[in-house]
């Protein structure tokens, strides 16, 4: 098969497990691109951690387009619907493989998955599952490709806006233990943990001992 791998920021966290998927796919003909002008005609288009929307015009060019959302769609769809569950308590994380529309997580439902966490995993360990489970799951929709049938999705469900930097702000007169899952969800080097107090802004990075 002809597959197709987009991912738009190339310096995104899934990199590595787009390498490992790419390396098990070894008898097809994979290509990895980081611009949807790349896109090519052919079987499968994995929209894999993109930032932007993909319109039709480029879609068209596939038999299938697949995206790998870590939410029970159609509920969190959006961005950083992981960061928005796990600040909720969530300690089971359902992700979902779809077909792709122009429309921002749209589309039939071919597979679910859930990821289970205990609640101390920071982020490095979080996206390690997430791409683990990304990989797998793409694996599996392309052995059962023939087979599979999409489920339509239920009800309107709800979207997720984008984090900024300033969505790691924390209290500091709040406890640690009330804030943890703050600090789980924050990328030490782009999105790091902060606080303000006396008029100054201090940073703060998580890291477990080794």
């Amino acid at each position: 098969m002809k597959i197709t791998i987009l991912t738009d920021n190339p310096n995104s966290w899934i990199i590595p497990y787009v390498e490992d998927l790419k390396k098990k796919l070894s008898k097809h003909d994979v290509l990895h691109i980081f611009d949807k002008k790349g896109i090519r005609k052919g079987d499968i288009l994995f929209l894999l951690s993109c930032e932007k929307i993909v319109t039709q015009d480029y879609l068209r060019l596939n038999t299938n387009n697949i995206v790998v959302h870590p939410s029970p769609l159609p509920n969190y769809k959006g961005w950083s619907p992981m960061a928005y569950q796990i600040l909720e308590g969530a300690q089971e994380i359902v992700v979902s493989l779809f077909e792709a529309k122009e429309e921002v997580d749209e589309g039939n439902i071919y597979l679910q998955k859930t990821i289970s966490l205990d609640g101390t995993e920071l982020n490095k360990e979080i996206k390690e599952k997430q791409g683990i489970t990304t990989v797998d799951m793409a694996l599996e929709y392309i052995s059962k490709r023939d087979t599979l049938e999409g489920i339509p999705q239920v009800g309107e469900g709800f979207f997720c806006k984008k984090r900024t930097a300033n969505s790691s702000e924390i209290s500091p007169t709040d406890s640690i233990i009330d804030q943890f899952d703050q600090f789980r969800v924050a990328d030490n080097d782009r999105y790091p943990v902060f606080f303000r107090l006396y008029g100054k802004k201090y940073i703060l990075k998580i890291y477990e001992e080794d």
